[in-house]
């Protein structure tokens, strides 16, 4: 782990240096490029760093191009300087240039810099009702780097990093063939977590490397390759969380015992739970309506001394903060206390089933196919 030690405290050097406008960065910066430097581009993913807001910081390790809505060359940005874009009137504007879109592309093996990050490819600025938005555009294997490393520990198991690396591939990919006409996935856990070259590391290279253009398909498609942290016990059959069924997203008995979000438990008082949960006054009971089969609250009936609502099982988890759906409520008096069990939506890869699985032998193959049922591992054809 000493590299991704290195490169997390190199960036963070950098990051200082492009903000408070630092000269002597270039001897630092070759010896990263050396250590992880990208090779060329193959297929692109674009995705949205920051959404609608109304401006951002952009710029580049190595001296940039800009280019226009049309392609075309209009001025140079210098390295490691910061440079804010802004939107408005249905155009974006850098510096001196206003275009419908804007385009930052640095020359060599540059890296481009956006809102407080690194990022791997180059920078497209579009606009938005809002502002704008800013899209990295990056070869999916280079985007696979940083994705691994920040939904699962670099340290954990390489198998467990392979079939990661398998699932969110395959993950992009699907949300790629139906993403917006800006962007096909964002850098957030609404698609998958994506924080540049900060979270790369030697071992999220060699599992991205080991299985490059592999993807789980099913009937000659890539399937949409859900995962979470753990089930508590259980995957979910995926109609039973979302609404289509699925062949492939079927629940199997997990491996995640002993994880530390297995099991957990939170307690709140009595008015903090009738704060939380608006419209009914002081809440006094809580009683799940409906479940899936494994436990999972789809929808809740609290019961206040002003009246009574239905909240679904994810409304409740996103206001009582939550980690997952997997929980029962029983009163303590003086309030309430909430037992669950695991982290996420429960559908398709267990991370941390598949740690457990990796840590007793298990090949990357044998997880993948254990947690998504009757789908084929598949080798991307070559642009």
């Amino acid at each position: 782990m000493a590299s991704r030690h290195f490169s997390v405290s190199l960036m963070s050097l950098l990051k200082q240096m492009i903000l408070l406008g630092g000269r002597h960065w270039w001897l630092s910066f070759l010896l990263w490029i050396v250590l992880v430097g990208p090779a060329q581009a193959a297929m692109e993913l674009r995705v949205a760093i920051k959404d609608g807001v109304s401006r951002v910081q952009v710029g580049s390790s190595t001296n940039a191009v800009v280019r226009d809505s049309a392609g075309q060359p209009v001025g140079e940005l210098e390295a490691m300087n910061a440079f804010s874009a802004q939107g408005g009137g249905g155009n974006v504007a850098l510096g001196q240039w206003r275009s419908r879109s804007l385009w930052v592309e640095p020359a060599g093996d540059g890296y481009v810099w956006i809102g407080d990050r690194w990022y791997r490819g180059r920078t497209q600025l579009v606009p938005t009702s809002k502002g704008l938005t800013a899209v990295n555009h990056v070869n999916l294997e280079h985007y696979l780097y940083s994705v691994l490393g920040a939904e699962m520990s670099p340290s954990w198991p390489l198998e467990a990093l392979k079939a990661q690396a398998v699932a969110a591939r395959s993950f992009a990919l699907h949300k790629r063939s139906s993403g917006t006409s800006a962007y096909d996935v964002t850098n957030t856990t609404s698609s998958q977590v994506y924080k540049g070259i900060e979270t790369e590391a030697q071992s999220t290279h060699q599992a991205v490397n080991a299985t490059a253009g592999q993807v789980m398909t099913y009937g000659g498609k890539v399937i949409l390759a859900a995962f979470h942290s753990s089930s508590g016990g259980h995957t979910e059959n995926v109609e039973d969380i979302w609404t289509q069924p699925l062949p492939y997203l079927r629940g199997v008995a997990d491996y995640d015992m002993g994880a530390p979000v297995f099991q957990w438990t939170k307690s709140f008082s009595q008015g903090e739970m009738s704060r939380l949960i608006s419209g009914v006054g002081n809440v006094v009971s809580m009683t799940p309506e409906r479940n899936t089969p494994r436990g999972r609250v789809v929808t809740m009936k609290v019961q206040g001394d002003r009246g009574t609502k239905r909240v679904s099982g994810n409304d409740l988890r996103s206001a009582l903060g939550l980690r997952s759906t997997l929980f029962a409520v029983s009163s303590t008096g003086s309030g309430f206390q909430i037992d669950g069990r695991g982290y996420g939506h429960g559908l398709g890869l267990s991370q941390w089933g598949a740690h457990n699985l990796a840590a007793q032998g298990t090949n990357y193959q044998q997880i993948l196919g254990h947690y998504y049922q009757s789908a084929t591992l598949a080798q991307l054809q070559a642009n």
